[in-house]
């Protein structure tokens, strides 16, 4: 490589690598490469001149110009060693700072030239050097590590430029920020660099003395703690005082405890290891809780249960009414406990049905009436396995689940444990708790349930599971299979108007401090108004409120001065609740065509459904409004194609169908509906359409239907057996395979309406179709097409917004 040379002065170039140097000191520099050396030896015939410069990787073993930074700086060898570990060292003066132009040639030493930097910019700052100079003293004093040499060599820079250059050198920095101080020409901008940089050191030492500071005060305070315990003891003993021993204490308890051979075993290893630890010592603490939740544990605490079966059946009646089948479950309960002794397992019940129909209260009776003690745990939107489980020791601040918390709480290990609601428990990655109910609920191995916290098993065989669902949908498969589900579809009007009447009106007035002297009178007819126009629900919540108003009401009569007695009527009750608020559905007021009462069910119970068809010339389009689900829809479909396919055996044309649009309409258009228990209802009233014949309006069905017209089973038929009654029913079709279901419908439903089994379509259009005079209906060429059709309007029941319904 030939450069010309003559514009610029060359000198021989010692690359450093992974290191800067800075101008103004003497320094030495490690030599581990030939070419440096030969270089150092070079620079005797240069008056011992040569440029010290950086290379940007330090891993390069041969730098070109662009590996080396731009900057060098110009310094005279002194001398170069040889050092016994460090191999050669160059004793060198460090002048200034000047620029570097290019490399000249690379064997046998690399040389370089360069020029001087023009634009360089140092001046003296007095307050910024002071405030650097005040920095570094402190952060010396910090570190204990003040020299006073050091400072008087610091302090006798006569510049800024000067100043960040020899504190550069004096601290380590990062390599970053050392070239960035080394190409910076500018003195006053160097020396804020470092001056940032040493502010950071020195609050990062304080910092970390002032953590020193506190470990070491808290050790000093552990220690006088325990030097002053020691004292304590000393002063008791002197004064003849009896000494508490907590270890001693602690193994009383455990034998006081009564726990099984293998709890005791494991409790007395881990008293052990207590008397091992330090007091103060976190371990200790950790044990501590351990042992404490072991001994407040009733391993063998049991409340005695009252076995009397007329005493059960008594208080189950003082307070609920109905629920014969929950009810019916306890007594069984009861009689075979009082035969079988301990050998019967505790029951695991679910109680599923909407809200408000008595599913935790009747847990509570439960409890009153065994004698035992009731504790809820709700499980509504738990997602951690570890709320029933439990956290195991090793985390800080761990505890026992639910189920065990529940034990020591109850103080015994027979209590009645409601878990409320079920069907609501969620997962997510901490784990599914229905997985962990899995061993809770099963009578075949929760006799050793294993708390992850306990590590130690527990009998959990003697309680009673009461839980409460509103619906089984949402309950895994195998925690359904474990219990015992007694549905409580709700109650109908007749059963909320006997609540009302023995239980919601007394405790209303007593809540609202109305003593029996004031004679408060709700008569049966406005009772029932209220149900049935004021509320819309499965059970009486919204009863009671409705209750608690008009009581309220009447307090402030009675705080008014007025003494009674007090009667609500009929005609009183919009005064005290403001308009009607529901109106359920009723009986049709005529036999019409196309018109059919269907039945239907939603979490507050049951309902007609009010079904409608209307015809009209087209092209056989049809038309399905009513917020109808995918099921409901098919199941018109399903009843369309029957007719299509019967079409003759009903005195139709079978192209009519071709030549009229259908359009089926369910009233109450913003509330969902949907299921195949339309099915039947969807067919009279298309049948009914296209023959002319008008449905019975006393008539109900629900029941699905098969393109072969054979009626299937469905569910809720009491639900909806009980709207039909409601509404003013008198006949119900229902599928013959439900006729198992009849002896769950109430003894005043079942004498009250008509309950018509069917298996086939053709049963049920002889029980809902009349005859009629009116021809089929047919497509004529007429002016007047209206006249020919003659299709009535459709007529609705009118009702609100509701529940999503299910057919």
């Amino acid at each position: 490589m030939t450069l010309d040379t003559s514009v610029f002065p060359t000198l021989p170039v010692v690359p450093l690598r992974g290191g800067v140097v800075f101008p103004g000191v003497t320094t030495t520099i490690s030599i581990g490469r030939k070419r440096s050396h030969a270089a150092a030896q070079a620079a005797g015939q240069h008056r011992g001149q040569i440029l010290i410069m950086v290379q940007y990787d330090n891993q390069l073993e041969d730098p070109g110009d662009h590996d080396l930074i731009p900057v060098a700086v110009l310094a005279t060898v002194r001398d170069v060693m040889r050092a016994p570990n460090t191999g050669l060292q160059m004793l060198v003066e460090l002048h200034r700072r000047v620029r570097f132009e290019g490399l000249v040639q690379k064997e046998p030493y690399l040389r370089g030239r360069y020029s001087e930097i023009s634009n360089a910019n140092d001046t003296i700052h007095q307050p910024l050097m002071a405030e650097t100079i005040a920095y570094v003293e402190k952060y010396a004093e910090s570190l204990g590590e003040v020299n006073k040499q050091v400072l008087e060599t610091m302090r006798s820079r006569r510049t800024a430029g000067e100043l960040a250059d020899y504190l550069a050198g004096l601290f380590n920095l990062p390599f970053d920020k050392e070239t960035q101080i080394l190409v910076q020409t500018d003195g006053l901008r160097r020396l804020e660099m470092v001056r940032e940089h040493v502010s950071q050191e020195l609050l990062i030492v304080q910092m970390r003395q002032k953590i020193q500071q506190d470990a070491r005060e808290s050790a000093d305070k552990a220690q006088k703690d325990y030097i002053l315990r020691e004292q304590i003891k000393a002063i008791r003993k002197e004064l003849g005082e009896d000494e508490e021993n907590p270890i001693e204490d602690m193994r009383n308890r455990i034998a006081k405890a009564e726990m099984p051979e293998e709890v005791e075993k494991r409790a007395l290893k881990e008293l052990k290891r207590l008397d091992q630890q330090p007091p103060q010592s976190a371990e200790a603490g950790v044990i501590r809780t351990y042992l404490e939740w072991l001994v407040d544990l009733p391993w063998s605490i049991s409340t005695e249960d009252n076995l009397d079966i007329n005493h059960v059946r008594e208080v189950l009646d003082e307070d609920h009414y109905g629920l014969e089948d929950v009810k019916e479950r306890i007594v069984e309960y009861v009689a075979v406990r009082k035969l079988a002794g301990n050998k019967m397992k505790g029951a695991i019940v679910n109680l599923s049905g909407p809200p408000g129909v008595g599913k935790t209260s009747i847990a509570t009776s439960v409890a009153r009436a065994m004698g035992r003690k009731m504790i809820r745990i709700s499980l509504g939107g738990v997602r951690d396995e570890a709320e029933i489980r439990g956290h195991r020791r090793t985390y800080i601040g761990a505890l026992p689940g639910r189920i065990i918390r529940a034990l020591r709480d109850a103080g015994t290990n027979n209590p009645i444990i409601v878990l409320d609601e079920i069907d609501k428990l969620g997962a997510d990655w901490r784990g599914d708790p229905s997985s962990a109910l899995l061993e809770v609920l099963d009578p075949a191995q929760n006799f050793s349930f294993a708390d992850h916290y306990l590590e130690l098993p527990f009998d959990l065989s003697q309680i009673i599971f009461i839980t409460t669902s509103n619906q089984l949908s949402t309950i895994p498969g195998p925690l359904l299979d474990r219990m015992e589900t007694i549905m409580m579809p709700g109650y109908i009007e007749d059963e909320k108007v006997a609540i009302a009447q023995q239980y919601l009106i007394k405790k209303q007035l007593e809540a609202h401090g109305i003593s029996d002297e004031i004679d408060v009178t709700i008569p049966e007819p406005a009772i029932r108004q209220m149900i049935r126009h004021y509320t819309y629900e499965a059970g009486v919540r919204q009863a009671e409120r409705n209750l608690g108003t008009i009581i309220r009401k009447l307090a402030v009569k009675v705080a008014g001065g007025e003494s009674g007695p007090f009667t609500v009527k009929e005609t009183d009750l919009e005064t005290f609740l403001g308009p009607e608020k529901f109106t359920h559905g009723t009986v049709e007021e005529n036999d019409e065509v196309g018109v059919v009462t269907g039945l239907a069910v939603n979490s507050f119970g049951g309902d007609t459904l009010a079904i409608e068809v209307s015809l009209s010339e087209g092209n056989g389009k049809i038309t399905l409004t009513g917020s109808l689900g995918d099921v409901m829809r098919e199941s018109i479909q399903a009843a369309l194609t029957y007719a299509r396919a019967n079409a003759r055996t009903l005195g139709l044309d079978p192209t009519i169908f071709d030549k009229v649009n259908v359009h089926v309409h369910v009233p109450a258009g913003a509330t969902p509906k949907d299921g195949p228990s339309a099915g039947i209802g969807m067919a009279t009233a298309i049948i009914s359409a296209f023959t002319r014949r008008p449905v019975r309006r006393d008539v109900a069905m629900t029941g699905e239907v098969t393109l072969r017209g054979k009626v299937l089973a469905i569910g809720g038929l009491k639900q909806k057996a009980i709207a039909a009654h409601r509404a003013g029913i008198k006949t119900v079709l229902f599928p013959k395979e439900n006729a198992k279901d009849l002896p769950d419908l109430p003894e005043q439903i079942r004498q009250e309406l008509t309950l018509v089994p069917v298996a086939h379509l053709d049963d049920v259009m002889g029980q809902a179709l009349l005859p009629t005079n009116e021809s089929p209906f047919t497509i004529v060429t007429s002016p007047s097409v209206e006249t020919a059709l003659n299709i009535p309007p459709p007529v609705g029941n009118g009702s609100g917004d509701k529940m999503p319904v299910q057919a």
